[in-house]
């Protein structure tokens, strides 16, 4: 997996490009603590060019959304593709999360 990250003012957007599985997460992890340690607390997912989602990424997201909470931001997805939304809808996770049909849509939701 690929992690392209970009700023838009006091937000972060990290795009996540391949398969988000247990082989990929520990570098999401430190990107997301990258990013909380950098000062920003609101993180924009990008997740248009992500292919597949396993219950490893669903977690890391869930660890993100609970540490950026307590720092008073908050993480939103966007741009998730049919197949990987479905996985959020099954696992309930779409009820947790903030999601948006653009990039330009969640990070006007800040």
């Amino acid at each position: 997996m690929e992690i392209m990250k970009q700023e838009s003012g006091d937000i972060a957007i990290l795009n996540l490009i391949g398969k988000l599985d247990i082989n990929t997460t520990a570098p999401l992890e430190a990107k997301i603590q990258e990013v909380i340690d950098g000062g920003k607390s609101n993180i924009v997912m990008n997740l248009s060019d992500l292919d597949f989602i396993a219950s490893s990424g669903l977690r890391v997201l869930l660890v993100a959304g609970k540490k950026l909470k307590t720092a008073s931001g908050k993480l939103v997805l966007c741009a998730l593709q049919d197949h990987v939304k479905e996985v959020f809808e099954i696992s309930g996770f779409t009820m947790l999360f903030s999601i948006y049909a653009t990039q330009n849509e969640a990070v006007g939701s800040f």
